[in-house]
This record gives structure tokens, C-alpha cells and sequence, in this order.
């Protein structure tokens, strides 16, 4: 079935490969940024109005402009403007929470961080008593609406991607990059996505790695089939939806617009593992704009055969935890893909070991700008592909000012810490190189 053989695709988003051999340098797929241009930068947090607690990958964009960035796990962004005479405002917007729109010119320069509060925003039940109130009968009409409610035409994206590997609680790896994604339209019989590296740097550290050596594949262009509203076929078709229950669990706003909140989950008579979460549905125009959803993990030997392609002998991988987040943001009535991050959680057991290991993966990917214009498909040479290892890619890194004025997002503090601990470490290997 269709539904059934696109599992793969989403359900392994971190595929990954086991080996015991340590990883040789790559080559990076970089080229210089022939129109340099003045840019300013802005650092903030974005905290709840009442209780001051972070919000995380809150939105951060500049409303002139196709610029945009989430924050962090610490609710920090930084974004750097390359337009500063058009720029005007900033608008910040969170799941649940009200809009907030505030003048660039009234923003601390960038050595200070503005602490920007966002208050709730209810939704009383009875604003949208009107409307059919059937989830499945909800989701329907979302499906109807993809062609409607998303991009017809090709984009180009600009976009900053991430991929961490954690052994317990330590950081053993960190690939980062700025990719361009060529965005197919939603509507079309050819809706193939493509992602190539523009610069890109990693580190790691192989003697914390327990002698396991994990490989990513896929990177970017993986993360990208998290775009549930174009790669439906897993959850939002007609066929796959006879796999799941749906509810409306709540109404809450997103944007300033009410949306609707439909759970879904697979039914008991499904033996095959397939997805849970939630669906955040616009009310009046029935676009999909926000996901949450995790795997069903509970058949372990299932989950095994999607996520593990090869380990050594006498090792045992176990998937214990897979979520999944996907973001849109509304520009002109057209909803477009912004945001997504993939982490997933391993045990991993040695028969002649006596304690677990637990690797946890994540990779994240944020559009930080796009076009329409003179829109041209990539060659397949330069394209990423899903068996590709992205931290093969590219290369290592030791300098603090690599990104320049690209938007990235920013390092939560145990990241930034890791990628400090990692640079320092390679910067000793390579002076003993050079003795």
C-alpha cells in the first residue's frame, strides 16, 4: 500500500548506519557570496508574558521580508538583517499565544539580548460554534485544501540545518550548514523536493563515541519529508486516514487565527506501526500549519527493522523514543514550510557490557529566506541524496566567526559549550599535526 511504503521515508528521518571504523574527512560543497551586503543583528529572547519561561521555537520574522528564525530550547534567537532600510518590524508568534509586532529601530543593539514577552491567547469555544465541529470530517477538508492553501509556483529557499548526536548526556557530534532548498510546488504531479550544502562545517568526538560510530543519513533532505502537508501520504489521504482515529481535543490561536487542534492516532486493529500526534488546523481556511507527532514504537522489533540498517555483531539498538515537529508560515495566503526538527532516542546494549548506552539524534532545519523568483532545479550532481552521510560532507570547524552574516539558529548553552569543547579540541589535533 502507499501509506505502507511511505512509512520509511518519515519514520527514518535520522536513518542511521553503525560501524566500528572511525569516519575520514570530507570534502565541502561551498562557493563565496558574490553580493556582500550590510546587515544588522538583533539578539532577543522570547518568554511567556505571565511566568517568564522560554518559549521554544517560538518564530521570529521580519514582516517586510521573507526573513525568518525560531528560538532555541532557551528561547534565544539572534537574526541578521542584510535589508536594514526596508526592515521595519519584527513579528514574533507562538502556538497558543498572540502576535507580537515591534519596531526594529526600538531593539537593543546587538551586545545586549531584548527580552520579548508573549501573552496567551484563549479561544472561547463559542467563537466557532458555527463551524462543522467532526475532526475527521475537518481533516478531509484540510487534505482538499492543500492545492489551495500552499505554494503553486517553485521556491527557492535559504535554510540553516542541524544535526547533534548525544551519548547519555554528552554531545559527541555536531554538523551544522546552510543549505538552499529547491521547494517544488505542492499542486503538481512533480512535487520532488531538493537540498544542496552552500557551507557547512562539523565536529566530533570519537573517543566518547564507545568505540559506535554513528552515521546520519540523509541530513537535510531528510529532515525535509517532515513537510507532512506535501509528503501526506503517511497520515493526510484519503487511504491512510482508514488507519487512524482523529479527535478535536481543543481550539486554540496560532498567527492571531483560531485553529483547530485534532489528535490522531492509529487504530487498535492496525498491527503495522505508524504515527500519533496532533494536527493545529486553521479554522477559516482549513491549512495545515502546524504538526506534532511521535512513531509507535511499542512492536520494538518493527521500529528495529525501520531505523537500524546495520550494526556490529554482539550489539543491541533499541529505539525508545522518535518525535517529530513541523512548522508553516503564512505570507500573502499562501502557507509555507518553515520549520522542522526530527530527534530520536536509542539503547544501545553490549551483551558483554554491563550498563546501557543511550544515543539520542536530532537534526533540525529552519528556512531563514526564500524566493519565487527565477526559480531554476537543481542539477542531480549537486543535490543531496538519502543515502548520503552529511557530516561526510563537510568539513571541520574551529572558527567561532564561520557563519558570517547568515541566519543560524542560535546554540542552546550545552551546545554552545560542546561546540567550544569540540573546536578546542581540534585546534590541539591540528597543532600537533603541524609539529
Amino acid at each position: 500500500m502507499k501509506t505502507i511504503k511511505h512509512i520509511s521515508l518519515i519514520a527514518a528521518v535520522l536513518l542511521l548506519a553503525f560501524t566500528a571504523q572511525n569516519a575520514s574527512a570530507g570534502n565541502i560543497f561551498s562557493k563565496k557570496k558574490n553580493d556582500q551586503q550590510n546587515f544588522i543583528t538583533i539578539k532577543g529572547k522570547v518568554v511567556d508574558a505571565e511566568n517568564g519561561t522560554p518559549l521554544v521555537f517560538a518564530t521570529v520574522a521580519v514582516k517586510e521580508s521573507n526573513v525568518a528564525i525560531v528560538t532555541n530550547i532557551d528561547g534565544e534567537f539572534t537574526l541578521k538583517i542584510g535589508e536594514p532600510v526596508t526592515a521595519k518590524n519584527l513579528e514574533i508568534s507562538f502556538l497558543g499565544y498572540k502576535n507580537k509586532t515591534i519596531l526594529i529601530s526600538d531593539m537593543k543593539d546587538n551586545g545586549y539580548k531584548n527580552v520579548i514577552s508573549l501573552e496567551s491567547a484563549p479561544i472561547p469555544i463559542k467563537e466557532i460554534i458555527v463551524k462543522p465541529l467532526d475532526p475527521v470530517d475537518i481533516v478531509k477538508k484540510a487534505i482538499n485544501n492543500i492545492g489551495k492553501n500552499y505554494a503553486e509556483v517553485p521556491n527557492l529557499m535559504t535554510a540553516f540545518y542541524r544535526e547533534t548526536i548525544r551519548k547519555n548526556r554528552t554531545y559527541v557530534s555536531i554538523g551544522e550548514a546552510v543549505v538552499e532548498i529547491f521547494k517544488a510546488p505542492y499542486a503538481n504531479d512533480i512535487r520532488f523536493d531538493g537540498a544542496r550544502i552552500y557551507k557547512g562545517r562539523k565536529s566530533s568526538d570519537v573517543e566518547k563515541m564507545d568505540t559506535v560510530l554513528f552515521k546520519l543519513q540523509g541530513g537535510p533532505v531528510s529532515v525535509l519529508q517532515l513537510d507532512i502537508a506535501k509528503n501526506s501520504e503517511s497520515v493526510l489521504t484519503n487511504e491512510a486516514m482508514e488507519y487512524y482515529n482523529y479527535s478535536l481535543t481543543s481550539v486554540i490561536e496560532i498567527d492571531n487565527k483560531p485553529h483547530y487542534v485534532i489528535d490522531f492516532i492509529q487504530k487498535p486493529s492496525v498491527d503495522m506501526p505508524l504515527f500519533m500526534g496532533s494536527l493545529y488546523i486553521e479554522i477559516d481556511s482549513y491549512a495545515i500549519t502546524e504538526v506534532e507527532f511521535g512513531f509507535n514504537l511499542s512492536d520494538k522489533e518493527a521500529a528495529k527493522s525501520i531505523f537500524i540498517r546495520k550494526k556490529p555483531l554482539g550489539m543491541e539498538v533499541t529505539p525508545e523514543v522518535a518525535t517529530y515537529r513541523t512548522k508553516y508560515r503564512e505570507q500573502d495566503g499562501k502557507w509555507y514550510f518553515a520549520y522542522s526538527r526530527a530527534e530520536v532516542r536509542f539503547k544501545v546494549d553490549w551483551k558483554k557490557k554491563l550498563f546501557n548506552t543511550y544515543y539520542t539524534t536530532m537534526s533540525e532545519i529552519a528556512v531563514t529566506d526564500r524566493t519565487d523568483q527565477e526559480v531554476i532545479k537543481f542539477a542531480g550532481k549537486d543535490k543531496i541524496r538519502y543515502t548520503d552521510v552529511f557530516s561526510e560532507k563537510v568539513s571541520s570547524f574551529t572558527d567561532p566567526e564561520f557563519w558570517g552574516e547568515y541566519n543560524v539558529i542560535e546554540p542552546d548553552q550545552s551546545i554552545e559549550s560542546a561546540i567550544r569543547r569540540l573546536s578546542r579540541k581540534l585546534k590541539f589535533s591540528d597543532r600537533e599535526e603541524n609539529k
